[in-house]
């Protein structure tokens, strides 16, 4: 059983930044891939963005297509968000997801809050 942990979220302005971090217990180098997902106040969970195991390729949601970038650090078992040009839209709870063969795991999430 791996945890994973986020943080970084927060208070911020239209127009910050934040960088969220998701922490594993253990190694993610046997995850296929990792995600991001986020859930407005009163909305379902939506998926955010995908980092597949190469690394090399990241697909985004379109409503966050330009502003959030996926990383991973392998060596300190991370993965990251970096939300640029935040809106109040992009408030919510953001969840990182770790997906591997035979495993499923999700975080507890990290609040973010966009003000106007």
């Amino acid at each position: 059983q791996v945890h994973l942990v986020e943080s970084g979220g927060g208070l911020v302005q239209a127009g910050g930044s934040l960088r969220l971090s998701c922490t594993a217990s253990g190694s993610i180098f046997s995850f296929n891939a990792m995600h991001w997902y986020r859930q407005a106040p009163g909305k379902q969970r939506e998926w955010v963005a995908t980092l597949p195991s190469g690394g090399s390729t990241v697909f985004a949601a379109n409503s966050v297509k330009g502003r959030f970038t996926i990383s991973r650090d392998n060596a300190k078992n991370a993965v990251y968000l970096q939300m640029n040009s935040l809106k109040p839209d992009d408030t919510g709870v953001y969840y990182c997801r770790g997906v591997g063969v035979g495993f499923d795991y999700w975080g507890q999430g990290t609040q973010v809050t966009v003000s106007s």
